[in-house]
């Protein structure tokens, strides 16, 4: 999407991109499809990477390691020591994972075996028309892209059969999160086979299978509302819509003018953030830092040098925030009360949850004020355990300097989040202009 998109076009497109991504798989395949169209090279680990594969005419890459991916832009001058401008964010969002024999049921119900993903708010997943969705891994090692479409539901008890439960909902993660999706015999069906039949482009045998990642998605369509359109009401905005910003901000940056001295832009959307990070796709895993060193490696840089880089560089960590809820004030800072359409966040914490220091600080606020757009600052009230996120884990495995940031939402971890239809896309252009500015900090003091 073009830098001179609007805010409602920005919005319509993210929803388009939540729409086409059900699980982190999908999320990847559709940012690989669009950076396709932009004229990105894709590159495999398997194959060596020379000068010229990271440093060809068009400057423009993209790889896909599982759930994750990094896309970057080498401008022509980057040599050696170039730095990188990093915008991190994460492509999972908490959910329900398929387990083994997932075939399950009783009482004439067809019921589906699932595990809890992350932390989601449980009781919004109840009464939905749901998917399963994700990757299909065969026998030969082949891999498949499969969503349902609307096939599950976690069905409420009647409050007839519950009268106190408007007095407080309790769900046991095993007795009550089991969704229903048919009625027969278990014996008889098979949860696979029905995977295997919605397959996009191919014929699969679902005796073939030899694993599967698949997760439960809301199929709502997002939709804008409010009295003057001012909301965005959607699934998976944690963390879509930074990944979306990311994507539609290095897309614009490689179809302008690439400053031929200035930083290698890149965009890191990596898997598993919200259960800790600690996979091969996450950011505690070394996906990152392969593509840097094999980018540095491929410019003709010494392991020397290669350190120079990552000191003149600077990562972007974002992920969605709390703006104030106004039935629970009490839960925010009374001081730093974020709203929906005040522009994106400045994510501080003392302990280090976040990675945000005064230099970042310093950098977001004059990124901001160059691009004209607000930003809020979001530090938590200090009886509320705070979250962290990609940020800390970036820093300390790579020494880079990160600040956190992110778009407000209300009811984060949903099956259907709320933001604004303004900060998506002040995200997105601020994150633009980060990827063409050098930001190298002076020695200190």
């Amino acid at each position: 999407m073009p830098s001179s998109a609007t805010a409602a076009d920005h919005i319509q497109d993210l929803g388009a991109y939540v729409s086409a991504s059900p699980s982190s798989f999908h999320a990847v395949h559709e940012a690989g499809r669009r950076l396709d169209a932009a004229g990105f090279t894709r590159l495999e680990e398997l194959e060596p990477w020379n000068a010229e594969a990271v440093q060809d005419a068009a400057g423009k890459f993209y790889l896909i390691r599982d759930g994750a991916l990094i896309a970057w832009v080498t401008p022509a001058g980057a040599g050696p020591t170039t730095g990188f401008n990093i915008l991190g964010a994460h492509t999972d969002s908490p959910s329900f994972k398929l387990k083994p024999k997932p075939t399950t049921g009783k009482f004439g119900w067809l019921q589906a075996g699932v595990e809890v993903y992350g932390g989601p708010l449980l009781n919004s997943w109840l009464d939905r028309e749901l998917q399963l969705a994700g990757r299909l891994v065969m026998l030969d090692g082949t891999e498949h892209l499969t969503a349902t479409g609307p096939l599950l539901r976690f069905p409420q008890l009647a409050i007839h059969l519950d009268r106190a439960v408007n007095d407080g909902l309790v769900l046991d993660k095993q007795q009550h999160m089991n969704p229903v999706f048919g009625l027969g015999d278990p014996a008889d069906s098979d949860l696979l086979g029905l995977l295997a039949e919605r397959v996009d482009g191919a014929t699969v045998d679902a005796a073939q299978i030899g694993g599967y990642d698949v997760v439960i998605a809301d199929t709502q369509a997002p939709a804008v509302f409010g009295a003057k359109g001012e909301f965005f009401a959607s699934g998976r905005l944690d963390n879509l819509s930074a990944t979306h910003a990311g994507l539609a901000a290095l897309i614009a940056h490689a179809s302008g003018a690439v400053p031929e001295n200035g930083p290698i832009a890149l965009l890191a959307a990596f898997d598993h953030e919200e259960i800790g990070s600690a996979s091969r796709s996450g950011a505690c895993g070394p996906v990152l830092e392969d593509v840097l060193v094999r980018i540095s490696e491929g410019l003709g840089a010494t392991a020397g040098q290669r350190r120079q880089a990552f000191a003149a560089s600077f990562c972007v960590s974002a992920d969605a925030g709390h703006a104030v809820h106004p039935n629970y004030p009490e839960r925010h800072d009374p001081a730093n009360r974020p709203v929906l359409n005040g522009g994106p966040l400045l994510k501080i914490n003392a302990n280090q949850r976040y990675a945000t220091d005064a230099t970042g600080a310093a950098l977001w606020s004059r990124l901001c004020t160059d691009a004209g757009i607000p930003y809020q600052e979001f530090v938590s009230n200090n009886v509320m355990p705070c979250g962290s996120t990609i940020g800390p884990l970036t820093a300390t495995r790579l020494g880079i300097r990160t600040v956190d940031v992110g778009v407000p939402l209300l009811s984060m971890h949903s099956a259907r989040e709320l933001c604004g239809v303004e900060d998506p896309h002040r995200l997105a252009t601020v994150t633009e202009l980060f990827f063409r500015t050098a930001c190298q900090a002076p020695p200190a003091f």
